[in-house]
């Protein structure tokens, strides 16, 4: 069966590869549509789940199942999946045109902030779906935000090191140290709330002054902050209230909503047209 589904599509040129696998470009036999497959070695894959027959899966494929649905266009829709010998291949929506945002980024610089507005607030529904469904994404960057060059749709992709939301702490952690919130850096847990409101005020902030705030474990301890005088003081406001060091004094995603930053105009400007040597 696994053999069968396989020849339903043509794999294509390697897109590229991350600590879960590797993704190539495809096409859907049937009808020619775009794909993504992502290849998942299993000697690579980070936790494990079982589906409602019993069949033991990557849990990535579950979380992709749970937040994939044709009414909300913020997270990369999941198509179909199967075996591999070595591992499993998951098959998603490809937009003909799409950068990730951390290539935008280096192509063209920050992004000016009624631009960053429209992005975060995308990014945010993306999160608040993930999280009315149950799932914890655990690696929001610039690289897992995939944006479509002719709609200037952002899309949450990769969910290789996501899982299941729960209320109680977790003791392991995923994605690139540098997002790490403190609280897992002083007590080796976290809430996965909290810290992914941690996340989002480091992706806000690349957002807008595009490095990253911390380089080291002590600035991220200490969380001293240091923006470009171009960045509004409401914008400052907001990633320095989701980079609070007690997670108790972060906001919620509810609060970001209202915060007077996101309340403000953005731009609809095709990012295309932003950032036109990304093409």
């Amino acid at each position: 069966m696994a053999r069968a589904r396989c020849q339903l599509y043509q794999l294509g040129p390697l897109l590229g590869s991350g600590g879960c696998g590797r993704v190539y470009a495809g096409t859907r036999l049937a009808d020619g549509a775009l794909v993504a497959i992502r290849r998942v070695p299993r000697d690579r894959i980070w936790e494990w789940a079982r589906l409602h027959d019993g069949a033991l899966v990557p849990m990535e494929l579950v979380l992709l199942s749970l937040v994939s649905c044709l009414g909300f266009r913020g997270i990369v829709q999941f198509l179909d999946w199967f075996q591999l010998p070595d591992g499993f291949a998951l098959v998603m929506e490809r937009p003909e045109r799409c950068r990730d945002l951390w290539h935008l980024l280096h192509a063209g610089g920050f992004l000016p902030e009624p631009v960053a507005r429209g992005v975060f607030r995308q990014v945010l529904q993306a999160v608040r779906h993930c999280t009315s469904h149950g799932v914890l994404h655990r690696r929001i960057k610039p690289q897992n935000i995939l944006v479509d060059l002719d709609t200037s749709e952002a899309k949450l992709i990769d969910f290789g090191f996501g899982t299941i939301l729960q209320d109680t702490l977790y003791t392991r952690m995923a994605g690139m140290r540098r997002y790490y919130p403190p609280e897992w850096i002083h007590f080796g847990c976290y809430h996965g709330q909290p810290a992914t409101i941690w996340t989002l005020g480091i992706l806000l902030y690349q957002l807008v002054c595009r490095h990253l705030p911390f380089k080291t474990k002590e600035d991220m301890v200490r969380v001293q902050l240091f923006f470009p005088p171009r960045v509004s003081q409401e914008c400052q406001h907001l990633i320095r209230w989701c980079l609070s060091m007690d997670p108790a004094d972060r906001p919620c995603l509810e609060d970001l909503f209202e915060h007077p930053w996101l309340q403000q105009p953005h731009l609809a400007q095709e990012t295309a047209e932003i950032h036109p040597s990304a093409q």
